[in-house]
This record gives C-alpha cells, sequence and structure tokens, in this order.
C-alpha cells in the first residue's frame, strides 16, 4: 500500500476559517475542479519521517516552508488505496507566492514528446464549505478531524 503524509494549513482570515488546498497540475485535471483539490502531501521514503515527509512534500509543491506547532491528524485511505496520513499546522501565506516543482509526461500520449507540468498548478485558501467541496471526497475527513481538535 502506497504512504503519502501531508499538511492541511489553515488561517482565521477576516474571522473566517479558511484551509489551504492545492490543485493537481497537469493535462489530467486541467479542466477539473470539484474533488480534485487536495491537501498538499507525497509519497514516504522508506524509513522517511512521516512530518519530514510531510514539510518535504508541502515546500516541493508550494514552494512555502512551514514551521509551527503541527497536530497529528492520522491517516485516511483514499478510493485508489493510498493511505494518506495528515498534520495540520496554522500558518498563514500569500497563495498568489506559490512555486511548485515540474515533473516530466509524455504528452499527448504516444507522441513521443516529452513534456513539463507543474506538481500543482494552483494553491488556494477557501472557507470550509468550498474546501469540502473542493477536496478529494476522502481528505474531506480530514478537515472534519482538524476542526474537532481546534474548536
Amino acid at each position: 500500500m502506497k504512504l503519502s503524509a501531508g499538511i492541511l494549513v489553515y488561517r482565521n482570515h477576516a474571522d473566517i476559517l479558511e484551509f489551504f488546498l492545492v490543485h493537481p497540475g497537469g493535462p489530467f485535471f486541467a479542466k477539473k475542479d470539484f474533488g480534485v483539490w487536495t491537501v498538499p502531501k507525497g509519497l514516504v521514503e522508506v524509513d522517511e519521517d512521516l512530518l519530514a515527509t510531510a514539510k518535504r512534500e508541502f515546500f516541493e509543491e508550494t514552494g512555502f516552508q512551514l514551521d509551527g506547532e503541527f497536530v497529528d491528524l492520522g491517516h485516511i485511505v483514499q478510493k485508489g488505496g493510498k493511505r494518506v496520513h495528515c498534520f495540520g499546522l496554522a500558518f498563514d501565506l500569500d497563495d498568489s507566492a506559490l512555486k511548485s516543482n515540474t515533473f516530466e509526461l509524455q504528452w499527448p500520449p504516444g507522441s513521443g514528446k516529452m513534456s513539463s507540468f507543474p506538481e500543482v498548478d494552483q494553491g488556494k485558501w477557501f472557507d470550509l464549505n468550498t474546501a469540502k467541496e473542493k477536496i478529494n471526497p476522502q481528505q474531506v475527513e480530514l478537515l472534519n478531524r482538524l476542526l474537532k481538535l481546534i474548536k
């Protein structure tokens, strides 16, 4: 089973609780919106600490270094069987400054042409109701767990 680790960042902005989510880059998600946004996350390498993975992946996908008091939200299992372990963190960042790593993919398929795409093509702050609509359905549970811990 694949194991990923990620960080669900939240803030209180103008008395509204907001959550930072990212939209996957590349051609497969280009025209998709609802149900595809995600917590910034990535695969855990052999013997790698979960929080270390989560911080590294957050940086690779967004360009932001995080620090502060992380809370453990446990894990969920996504539809494809991937296990995602998540941490929550109160942190404010400027979503317009997002800078993502890229990956190579043959596109269009069978063309023999390699193209470069960002791992995530955007990151945005969403209020709770919007976040629940945008996020991968299995990750809604992470929002719920975080809410219980911060209220």
